[in-house]
């Protein structure tokens, strides 16, 4: 049987400042503190600029949880 996945939505409980990368997670069912320390990682490795473009465009694309 197929397995009922919530849609993609932005975190209201656990924001640290969209929600975006909580929202992602949960999503994925990762841990939101392993979510959010690879995406900074990430972010520094390549020079942050590509990673705060993809974080505020994730938060325009993605609508708020309920």
């Amino acid at each position: 049987m197929s397995e009922y996945r919530a849609p993609l939505r932005r975190s209201q409980s656990n924001r640290m400042i969209a929600g975006v990368i909580a929202g992602l997670a949960e999503y994925i069912g990762m841990d939101v503190t392993l979510a959010r320390a690879i995406f900074v990682i990430g972010s520094v490795v390549s020079v942050a600029f590509p990673g705060v473009i993809v974080y505020v465009l994730l938060w325009l694309i993605m609508p708020e949880g309920v």
